[in-house]
C-alpha cells in the first residue's frame, strides 16, 4: 500500500466488503425495479457521468480519516461513479419503512450505492454515492440527484458534524455534466436542473428499515441475519447473539436515538422527514433532505412542504417520533425475542429518560447546570420565545456573552416581531427574567466561566435555508466559492469568528416565503 506520509491514498484503502460477504444477496443481475425477496443487498453498476467537475471536497474528513487524494483523476472518476473503486462491487440495499406513519412496504437505496467499505485510520467505514444511478428499489425514480439538494446535504453533513451531532460525513461533491428533470415542488412544473452526486461516509448505512422489511414479510431468518450482523460488528460487548442480547441491542439503539435527539432540539434542528427508514441503527442522523434550523422559535413548525398539513414531523414532535419508530423496530425485533414486556419497559423508559435529559439540556444552555431549577421555567421560557418569535440561535448564543445584553436589546438582536409589537412583548418577559437572573446568582459562577460553558453548547453558526440557497444560486452559474465560505464557516460553529458576523443575523425579509429557503420537498 501506498503512503503519502502518514496518509493513505484514496483509492488505496483496503476494500473488505463485509456486508455482502456475510449476508445473502439479490441472485438476480439485471438492474430493474422489482421486489427483492430473501436478500439483503444487490449488486448494481454506477452511470457514467457526462462531465464530472470536482466542486468541493472535505480536507476536514481526509484529515481525519487519514486519507489524501492520490492521483485526482482517480479521485474524481470513484466519487462521480465514472469507474468503480478498486476491487470492490457496488451494492444497493434492500429495506422498507413507514412513511409518514404508513408501512410503505419495500424501498430501498433508491439512488444511493455503496460503493466500497473497510477499516480507515483503524475504523470501518462505509462509502456511498448519492446520485449514481438506478437500483432494483428505484421504482419510479432515475436514481439520480441534482445540485441544490446535493450542496444541502453535502454543507449539512459536515455543519452537524461540528456541532456534535451524531451524524453521517460527506466526503465530496460533485458535479455531472447531466441535465436532471425534477418536479420541485411537485406541481406539475417540472424543469431540468444540473445533476450532481455526494459521496456519504458512515460505519454503515443500515436503518430501522432493512430489519422492518424482513419483519414485515415474515422472513424470520434474514432478519436475524442482519440482526447478529450488526450486533457482531456495531455492537460486539454485547455478546452472542441471544434474547438477551438482542433486548440489549434495542436498549442500545434506544440509547443511541434519545442522543440524537437531544443533539436536534438543542441545536435547533428540523430532520423534516423522519421515516423509520431514515432512521439510522447507530443513532446518526441521515438522509438530508428538507431539512431546517429554528429561527423564530416555533415547535409547530415543519420545513417539508408534504408535511405541512399534518405537521408529523415538526421540530416539537421529533422526540416522539423517535419513539414511535422505536416502536416500530420493537415490534420487529419482538419476532426474534418473543416478550413484549421488556421491549415495552425499554419504551416506556425512554420517554421518562427524555423528559430528564431535556431538562438538564435546556439548562445547559441557558448556563445553568446543577441548579434546582422547575420545569414549569422553561416551559415558560419557550412559550416566551415562540410569543416573541425569537431567532434561537440568536438568542441562546446571545445570552452566553459576559456581559449579557438586555431583554429588549435581546428583542432587537433576535425578534422576528415588528417593532411595535416587540415593545408589548417585552413586558411579558420581566417575571421570568428577574427569575433567571436569580437562579445564575445562587449558582456563584463567575460571568466569564458561565459564558466559557454556555458557549459549548449554543452554537453562534448554523446552515440556515437562506445561506444554503444562496450557495445554490451561486453554484448553479458555475461560482463555488460561497460553498467553500460557508463549509470554513462550519467547521468551527461555536468559535467567535469576527471575520464572518454577516452570517450571525436573523433571516432576511426576502428569505421568508423564498422557495428554497422557508419551503422545501423530498424532491431531489
Amino acid at each position: 500500500m501506498t503512503t503519502m506520509g502518514d496518509k493513505i491514498k484514496f483509492e488505496e484503502i483496503n476494500h473488505e466488503g463485509r456486508f455482502v460477504k456475510q449476508l445473502p444477496g439479490d441472485p438476480i443481475e439485471k438492474n430493474y425495479p422489482r421486489q427483492v425477496e430473501k436478500a439483503h443487498y444487490s449488486f448494481v453498476n454506477t452511470v457514467t457521468p457526462k462531465n464530472p467537475n470536482l466542486v468541493h471536497s472535505s480536507s476536514d474528513l481526509m484529515q481525519e480519516l487519514g486519507i489524501e487524494v492520490g492521483d485526482y483523476k482517480t479521485f474524481l472518476s470513484i466519487v462521480s461513479g465514472d469507474k468503480p473503486f478498486p476491487s470492490a462491487q457496488a451494492y444497493a440495499m434492500c429495506y422498507g419503512g413507514h412513511q409518514f406513519g404508513h408501512w410503505a412496504g419495500q424501498l430501498g437505496d433508491g439512488r444511493a450505492i455503496n460503493i466500497m467499505e473497510g477499516k480507515v485510520n483503524g475504523n470501518y467505514q462505509t462509502f456511498q454515492l448519492k446520485g449514481a444511478g438506478p437500483t432494483p428499489y428505484s421504482r419510479s425514480g432515475d436514481g439520480f440527484a441534482v445540485l441544490r439538494s446535493s450542496i444541502r446535504e453535502y454543507l449539512c453533513s459536515e455543519a452537524m458534524y461540528h456541532l456534535g451531532v451524531p451524524t453521517s460525513r460527506a466526503l465530496s461533491l460533485v458535479r455531472t455534466g447531466d441535465a436532471i428533470t425534477r418536479d420541485m415542488l411537485y406541481n406539475g412544473n417540472p424543469a431540468d436542473e444540473p445533476g450532481a452526486i455526494v459521496c456519504r461516509v458512515a460505519p454503515n448505512f443500515i436503518r430501522f428499515g432493512n430489519f422492518e422489511i424482513f419483519a414485515a414479510r415474515r422472513d424470520v431468518e434474514s432478519l436475524r441475519k442482519l440482526t447478529d450482523y450488526t450486533i457482531e460488528y456495531y455492537y460486539p460487548q454485547l455478546g452472542k447473539p441471544s434474547k438477551e442480547t438482542y433486548l440489549a441491542f434495542f436498549q442500545e439503539v434506544v440509547n443511541r436515538t434519545l442522543e440524537m435527539m437531544l443533539h436536534w432540539q438543542r441545536v435547533g434542528f428540523v430532520h423534516g422527514v423522519m421515516n423509520t427508514d431514515n432512521m439510522s441503527i447507530l443513532g446518526l442522523t441521515i438522509d438530508y433532505g428538507p431539512y431546517g434550523w429554528l429561527e423564530d422559535y416555533d415547535p409547530d413548525w415543519t420545513p417539508n412542504t408534504t408535511d405541512t398539513q399534518n405537521r408529523r414531523y415538526r421540530f416539537g414532535n421529533q422526540p416522539n417520533i423517535s419513539l414511535w419508530n422505536l416502536t416500530q423496530l420493537a415490534n420487529t425485533l419482538y419476532a426474534l425475542i418473543e416478550e413484549v414486556e421488556p421491549l415495552q419497559a425499554i419504551l416506556d423508559q425512554y420517554r421518562k429518560d427524555y423528559f430528564l435529559r431535556y431538562h438538564e439540556m435546556m439548562l445547559s444552555k441557558l448556563g445553568l447546570e446543577n441548579a434546582a431549577v422547575p420545569e414549569p421555567f422553561i416551559q415558560e421560557l419557550t412559550k416566551l420565545l415562540k410569543d416573541s418569535q425569537m431567532d434561537m440561535t440568536l438568542f441562546f448564543r446571545s445570552i452566553s456573552a459576559i456581559e449579557v445584553p438586555n431583554i429588549g436589546e435581546l428583542h432587537r438582536i433576535a425578534s422576528y416581531l415588528p417593532g411595535a409589537e416587540q415593545k408589548a412583548a417585552i413586558k411579558n418577559w420581566e417575571k421570568w427574567w428577574n427569575q433567571y437572573a436569580y437562579f445564575k446568582s445562587e449558582l456563584n459562577l463567575s460571568d466569564k466561566r458561565r459564558s466559557e460553558q454556555m458557549k459549548r453548547v449554543n452554537p453562534k453558526y448554523v446552515l440556515r435555508n437562506y445561506m444554503a440557497q444562496l450557495a445554490i444560486e451561486d453554484a448553479e452559474k458555475g461560482n463555488y466559492d460561497l460553498i467553500d465560505e460557508l463549509y470554513q464557516l462550519l467547521l468551527k460553529p461555536y468559535d467567535e469568528q469576527p471575520e464572518m458576523e454577516k452570517w450571525f443575523v436573523k433571516r432576511p425579509d426576502w428569505a421568508l416565503n423564498k422557495v428554497g429557503c422557508s419551503m422545501l420537498s423530498c424532491s431531489s
